[in-house]
């Protein structure tokens, strides 16, 4: 098991999974609160998501241009979103008695999100943990 999953733990997943993190994360926002894209009161619940979005897109781009500058990139933008998902991911669970603005139940959104912090866990997890250009170690001879 533990090989299935380090196979999984690259740069190239991380990337990837920012990519997609990146576009999906904005438009999920912007589908569940629609109702609510008039109020005022609303930007600052849109504004973390696509910073959040536009951070992942910016690393995973600085990323497939330069990958061993563009590893630091990603590990911020993953270290944000995984910081931020925490904080929705438990002020959802605290709320699970209230409407939510989603089209979908309250429980449902808190799963969606739970499984989006693990997805940002694991996306940080692989741009940290896979280091093909390690050095060889020295071998003291000489």
């Amino acid at each position: 098991m533990s090989e299935i999953i380090k196979s999984y733990m690259t740069l190239a997943f991380s990337r990837r999974l920012a990519l997609l993190f990146g576009i999906l994360v904005p438009l999920a926002e912007l589908v569940r609160r629609s109702q609510q894209l008039g109020s005022f009161a609303v930007l600052p619940h849109l504004l973390d998501d696509f910073l959040i979005g536009g951070a992942l897109l910016y690393a995973a781009m600085h990323c497939s241009r330069d990958p061993d500058s563009g590893r630091r990139y990603l590990a911020a933008a993953w270290g944000a979103a995984c910081g931020m998902g925490y904080y929705s991911f438990a002020g959802q669970l605290m709320t699970l008695n209230q409407p939510d603005p989603a089209p979908i139940s309250p429980a449902a959104v808190a799963a969606v999100k739970g499984i989006g912090l693990l997805l940002c866990i694991a996306g940080l997890a692989g741009c940290l943990t896979d280091r093909r250009d390690k050095k060889k170690p020295a071998t003291g001879a000489g």
